[in-house]
């Protein structure tokens, strides 16, 4: 059975973003479903080891979200567009991968490519040019990791609610994810 890890990271709670994988994710299990907000509790800041100091194992809100990434068959990050790419708290997120990945005994790297990354996004009347830069940054990590990459669920919003105006994002979002 596949396990979703859907990753909010807006600055909004219940926002345009959320409600879209909300409605994407309706026709999946419930127990395949583990909703986290990387905004609370948030992730401590990102400490780069790699030359010198030698990595411990993650704690607290990042062993959580560590265990609960290995966990899952799919990772998807629900992230509106923000100046052109990913919110701070899913970039942090990204930043700890660097972590956890030299951590032998956790085997990060390995256990990763057996995973798909997905990205449900909202923006604002943005061109595929400022969208790029955010798919971008999740599909070449997904690509360095050897994960499959699932695709970009993208609507059109802006206002609160705004989301159910994009009626071409609507219907793809009905069929965007495997069950």
């Amino acid at each position: 059975m596949r396990r979703y890890l859907f990753l909010q990271s807006s600055a909004r709670p219940s926002g345009n973003t959320e409600a879209v994988a909300r409605l994407a994710a309706a026709h999946l299990p419930p127990e395949a479903q583990d909703w986290r907000d990387l905004t609370h509790p948030a992730l401590p800041p990102f400490e780069d080891l790699r030359h010198g100091a030698v990595y411990g194992p993650p704690e607290g809100v990042a062993l959580d979200l560590c265990s609960a990434t290995l966990a899952a068959t799919d990772i998807v990050m629900v992230a509106p567009l923000y100046w052109y790419g990913l919110p701070a708290p899913a970039k942090l997120y990204l930043d700890h991968w660097s972590h956890w990945m030299r951590l032998p005994d956790l085997n990060f790297k390995p256990l990763m490519r057996q995973k798909t990354m997905w990205l449900v996004m909202a923006h604002a009347s943005s061109s595929p040019e400022e969208i790029a830069p955010a798919v971008g940054t999740l599909r070449l990590s997904a690509e360095y990791l050897g994960m499959a990459w699932g695709g970009a669920l993208l609507i059109d919003a802006n206002a609160p609610g705004a989301w159910a105006e994009d009626t071409a994002a609507v219907q793809r979002a009905k069929g965007f994810f495997p069950a």
